[in-house]
């Protein structure tokens, strides 16, 4: 029986880096970001429902995120309907990830893991942190937004002090090695527990 670690933390605060740190350890990895991409692509499951309910976001066979953030910008409404199509989908792709995954530590990197409900799933969550000034920084760095798009981004999503308190495990990313020594002693007290089990 694998133990599912749900993985979360806010824009810029090292999730992806982390993750990879657990790959290093044996763990398998799920991503619900990259669940999306997959279910968008074409021949993606969610194609053909998006485009019944949305068919100017469809774009050469695939689910055009441009055309959709185009669609939810005029219309804010819409954004429940696409994610009550998007939604069951992902939850469907994380089951057979699930199903079929044969190491012992499950990853569930999904960024809005508290504000979807998913940690409910999780046998313990795990939270990636940095202090917001090194979260800004890191973001700004990227070049892919501007302030003020950061600025709407973290305000969607739950506060980091909050999700550190409603987390198992807390990572702070302040230093490459430091995250390193984190995560192998959370995949440590992880593996000491199911031996106990």
């Amino acid at each position: 029986m694998s133990f599912a670690l749900g993985l979360t933390g806010s824009i810029g605060m090292g999730k992806s880096t982390t993750t990879q740190m657990f790959a290093d350890e044996g763990c398998a990895l799920w991503d619900a970001d990259a669940a999306v991409h997959r279910l968008y692509s074409e021949g993606g499951a969610a194609v053909k429902p998006m485009g019944a309910a949305f068919p100017s976001a469809i774009v050469g066979g695939a689910v055009s995120r441009d055309a959709l953030k185009q669609i939810i910008s005029n219309d804010p409404a819409v954004l429940r309907t696409i994610e009550s199509i998007v939604h069951p989908l992902v939850a469907t792709d994380r089951s057979r990830f699930r199903e079929n995954a044969t190491a012992d530590i499950l990853v569930f990197d999904i960024p809005l893991l508290f504000e979807t409900g998913g940690d409910m799933v999780m046998d313990a969550v795990v939270c990636v942190s940095a202090s917001a000034e090194e979260q800004k920084r890191r973001v700004m760095e990227r070049g892919t937004m501007s302030e003020a798009q950061f600025d709407q981004i973290r305000a969607k999503q739950m506060p980091n002090d909050e999700k550190c308190a409603r987390s198992d495990f807390v990572i702070v990313t302040d230093t490459l090695d430091h995250a390193r020594a984190q995560v192998q002693d959370v995949v440590r007290q992880i593996r000491a527990g199911m031996a106990d089990a």
